[in-house]
């Protein structure tokens, strides 16, 4: 299988990442990537970007060195209702949303499996956010069985997040889980590196082998191929709306 779209990516703009976007573009191209989202962190995470970083985001080019960029936010749930920290002053400024949850960001107290569903159904509903980022988190367990259906419902994109497998290892095999789940209710999904650091774009080693393992089918990997993925970003962004785009199919 083949990644052609890494879209969860950090800048240091983030200020816990170590890399321009310029450089984060060219480690893309150099990859030979399509297309690269870039989704620094939503405000409410420590060391967020400024005040105007989203809404000046329009100030990049869709195409730079050949990639199609998408100008993003990794906005975190804030609470147990599904709200986020995603502005409606940005809103309009971006292409492509990750929702994720940080425990810088949730209520301290330790959540119940309860909570954290009606959190992630709250998610699913959101018409802004079109993925559901590292949602294997230990900490933050929910009723599988019950949210994956809706996420497919939704028009929401599960991630499976290559940085799991050295940053978060406990939640391996929680996200062993989502991925079967997925696949039986065919849930559409996409394969992100989560990188903070160029040389880590277009790195999906460990989420293709464990994709591989459970004979997971490359039609519901969203970012396995070029025509499905536009066809993903024409149905739910407004990327080709851009007139400077030119838009090349392979």
């Amino acid at each position: 299988m083949n990644i052609i779209a890494d879209t969860h990516c950090h800048t240091l703009a983030s200020t816990h990442a170590y890399s321009t976007l310029t450089e984060m573009v060219h480690a893309a191209a150099c990859k030979g990537l399509y297309a690269l989202a870039i989704t620094d962190h939503g405000r409410k995470m420590p060391g967020a970007p400024g005040r105007w970083y989203f809404q000046n985001l329009v100030v990049v080019p869709h195409k730079l060195e050949d990639v199609l960029v998408l100008r993003g936010e990794e906005c975190n749930v804030v609470n147990y209702e599904g709200g986020t920290d995603l502005l409606d002053a940005d809103v309009e400024s971006l292409d492509w949303i990750v929702a994720s949850m940080h425990e810088p960001c949730m209520p301290e107290e330790t959540p119940t499996v309860e909570a954290i569903t009606n959190a992630w159904l709250g998610v699913a509903q959101n018409p802004h956010v079109n993925v559901i980022g590292h949602s294997g988190t230990e900490r933050y367990k929910y009723d599988y069985e019950r949210v994956i259906p809706e996420f497919g419902r939704h028009g929401k994109l599960v991630e499976l997040n290559e940085s799991t497998f050295s940053n978060r290892r406990s939640s391996v095999k929680n996200c062993v889980q989502i991925m079967k789940l997925c696949k039986q209710y065919g849930v559409p999904i996409v394969v992100n590196t989560d990188s903070h650091f160029s040389s880590r774009v277009g790195c999906f080693e460990n989420a293709l082998r464990l994709l591989q393992e459970l004979e997971f089918p490359e039609e519901l990997v969203v970012n396995s191929n070029v025509e499905r993925f536009n066809q993903y970003l024409r149905t739910y962004t407004h990327v080709f709306e851009d007139p400077l785009l030119e838009l090349k199919l392979i």
